[in-house]
C-alpha cells in the first residue's frame, strides 16, 4: 500500500507540473514567425497535435522541436492558437487563406540606417522596393518611407510589420505613420490581396556593420549604358552607375557594396554618372557626421546601405 500512496504522490505531482513559455518567437521558418516556446515534451510525431495548459484549453498548435538527437531535450514551439484560429476559419469559409498586400519589400534597420535616415530610434521597417501599381504605389509610399505604426499599433521591427500588415483586412483602408525625409506623415493605402506565391514582403538580409579601419573610396565605377545594362540583366527602370570594381581595402567593400551593383541614390538624392557619385561622397566627408546612406540594386532588388566615412583614429598605422 505504501509503494501506491507514493506511485499516487508522484502521478499527482507530474499532472500538476508547471512549464514555462516565452512568446513571440522567431525560429525563421518563415516571414510569419510568432511561436510560443515551451518546454513540455514534443517528439517526433507530435507535429501538428494540440499544446495544453493546465486547464486543459488548447493554447497551440506543436509545429516544431530543437534537438541534436531528434528527441526532445526541453525546448519546442507552437503555433499560439490565436493565430490558428482566423486561418482555421478562413480555410472553412473559402478554402484557402487570405493575407494583407501593400506591395514592398521591407528591409530591417540597422544602426547606420538609422543615422543615416535621422530616425531617433531603430524602430520600423524600412521599404526597400515599391511593387508598381500596387496599393503602396498607388496610396504614394516613396523610397526609404520608414513603416512605423499600422493602425495605431506601434511596430518595432520589420518582423512585427509583416505579421500586422498579412492580418489585415483586404479592401479596407489602413493608416500607417510614416517617417520620410526627417518627419513623420499619414499614408492611407487600400489594402489588396496578396498575389499567389508573391514575394513581395520577404527578408532583406542584413547588412554587417562597417569596418571603419582603414577607409579608402577604391571604387571603379561606370555610366550604366544599355550595352552593361543587357549584359548585367538590369531591369529597364533601374538609373543610376555601375559599380565594375572595389578595391579589397575599400571601406565600401567591407559594408556590402559589391561589383555588379547599381548605385541608385546617395543620401536620399539620385545619381546618373560617377562625377554625380563621386561629389555626393565628397560632400559626405565634408560633413560633420560623414554618414553615407546608399540605394543600391543587386540583381533586380534594392537594398539600402549605410555607414560612416569617418576613419577610425590610427587608422593609418601612425601613432
Amino acid at each position: 500500500m505504501g509503494v501506491s500512496n507514493r506511485q499516487s504522490v508522484r502521478t499527482r505531482r507530474h499532472r500538476h507540473q508547471r512549464h514555462n513559455f516565452r512568446r513571440g518567437r522567431d525560429i525563421h521558418l518563415g516571414s510569419y514567425d510568432d511561436f510560443l516556446q515551451i518546454d513540455a515534451a514534443i517528439n517526433i510525431g507530435n507535429s501538428g497535435g494540440p499544446a495544453f495548459d493546465l486547464n486543459g484549453q488548447v493554447i497551440g498548435i506543436n509545429t516544431a522541436i530543437y534537438t541534436p538527437n531528434t528527441g526532445s531535450v526541453g525546448i519546442g514551439f507552437a503555433v499560439p492558437a490565436n493565430l490558428a484560429q482566423p486561418v482555421i476559419a478562413q480555410l472553412k469559409a473559402r478554402g484557402k487563406v487570405q493575407r494583407g498586400w501593400l506591395g514592398v519589400r521591407l528591409q530591417e534597420l540597422t544602426p547606420e540606417l538609422t543615422q543615416g535616415f535621422g530616425l531617433p530610434k531603430s524602430e520600423g521597417g524600412l521599404v526597400a522596393d515599391i511593387t508598381a501599381d500596387g496599393p503602396a504605389a498607388r496610396a504614394g509610399f516613396a523610397l526609404g518611407d520608414v513603416i512605423l505604426s499600422v493602425n495605431g499599433q506601434a511596430v518595432a521591427k520589420k518582423h512585427d510589420l509583416l505579421r500586422v500588415l498579412a492580418a489585415l483586412v483586404i479592401g479596407q483602408k489602413a493608416e500607417m505613420q510614416v517617417w520620410r525625409q526627417g518627419a513623420k506623415i499619414e499614408v492611407r493605402p487600400v489594402i489588396g490581396e496578396m498575389p499567389t506565391g508573391a514575394l513581395s514582403l520577404v527578408n532583406t538580409p542584413r547588412e554587417s556593420r562597417s569596418d571603419r579601419n582603414n577607409f579608402i573610396i577604391g571604387l571603379s565605377l561606370a555610366p550604366l549604358t544599355g550595352e552593361r545594362r543587357d549584359l548585367l540583366e538590369i531591369p529597364p527602370n533601374i538609373t543610376g552607375v555601375i559599380v565594375l570594381s572595389i578595391a579589397e581595402d575599400s571601406a565600401f567593400l567591407r559594408f556590402g557594396l559589391r561589383p555588379g551593383d547599381v548605385i541608385e541614390s546617395i543620401n536620399q538624392r539620385p545619381v546618373t554618372s560617377p562625377a554625380e557619385v563621386t561629389l555626393r561622397l565628397n560632400e559626405a566627408l565634408a560633413s560633420t557626421q560623414k554618414n553615407v546612406l546608399i540605394l543600391i540594386n543587386r540583381h533586380g532588388t534594392n537594398r539600402y546601405l549605410a555607414t560612416s566615412l569617418e576613419p577610425a583614429p590610427n587608422a593609418s598605422g601612425e601613432s
